[in-house]
C-alpha cells in the first residue's frame, strides 16, 4: 500500500511544530502496515524532537530491523545517541549512515561531532572541515566545529566560526554567547601562559 501522501502530511506537522500530530498520522500508516520503516523513522524524528529519546530509540531501532540500510534511520539513531551522550554507540550509527549516504553534510556533521567527543578529537575536526566543506552555509556545522576549535584553545579558528555564523545569521544567540566565551577563554589562557 502507498503512503507517500500521509507520509508528506506528517512531514509538514512536523515542520510546523506539531511533532504529536505528525506522530499519530505515522501511527495511522502502521496501524495499515507494520513494515513501513519510513513510518517508524518519521516517528523516531518526532520523538527526538519532543527530546524522547527512549522513544525515539525505540522507533528507529524497529525501522533498522525492517530496513538496516536506511541511511536516514542509521542517522536518526546516531543522533539519538548523540543527544545523551553515548558516543561510541553514536558514531557506529553514523558510520554505518555515512557508508550508506557518503559525504552528507548533516551526516558527517554529526559523526565529526561524536568522534570528536568519543575517540579521536583530531579525526572529529576533520570530518567536521569536510562537512562544512560541502555546505560552507551551515550555521550548524560551523556552530560545532567552533566549539571543537574552542576546546581545542585554538582560539583565533572559534573566533573566525562563530564571526561567519554572525554574518549570516546576526540574530543568532548561541554563536553571541560563544564568541563572548572564545573571548574570555583567549585572554584567561594568554594570561596562563605568561605566568
Amino acid at each position: 500500500m502507498e503512503f507517500n501522501h500521509l507520509l508528506e502530511l506528517a512531514e509538514k506537522q512536523k515542520n510546523t511544530g506539531n511533532n504529536e500530530e505528525a506522530i499519530k498520522i505515522c501511527e495511522k500508516i502502521l496501524c495499515s502496515d507494520l513494515g513501513c520503516h519510513e513510518a517508524l523513522e518519521e516517528i523516531g524524528d518526532n520523538y527526538l524532537s519532543l527530546r524522547d529519546y527512549n522513544k525515539a530509540e525505540k522507533a528507529l531501532i524497529h525501522a533498522l530491523k525492517i530496513n538496516p540500510y536506511s541511511a536516514n534511520a542509521n542517522y536518526l539513531l546516531g543522533f539519538v545517541y548523540s543527544a545523551i551522550e553515548q558516543w561510541d554507540e553514536s558514531v557506529i550509527f553514523l558510520e554505518r549512515a555515512d557508508k550508506i549516504h557518503p559525504n552528507h553534510p548533516e551526516i558527517l556533521r554529526c559523526l565529526g561531532w561524536s568522534i570528536f567527543h568519543s575517540t579521536d578529537r583530531k579525526k572529529g575536526i576533520i570530518i567536521l572541515e569536510r562537512a562544512l566543506h560541502l555546505n560552507r552555509t551551515d550555521c550548524l556545522i560551523m556552530s560545532d566545529l567552533g566549539l571543537c576549535y574552542l576546546n581545542e584553545k585554538n582560539f583565533n579558528k572559534a573566533t573566525q566560526l562563530f564571526n561567519s555564523i554572525l554574518k549570516i545569521e546576526p540574530d543568532n544567540e548561541k554563536a553571541k554567547e560563544c564568541l563572548k566565551t572564545t573571548d574570555f577563554f583567549k585572554v584567561e589562557y594568554e594570561k596562563l601562559k605568561k605566568i
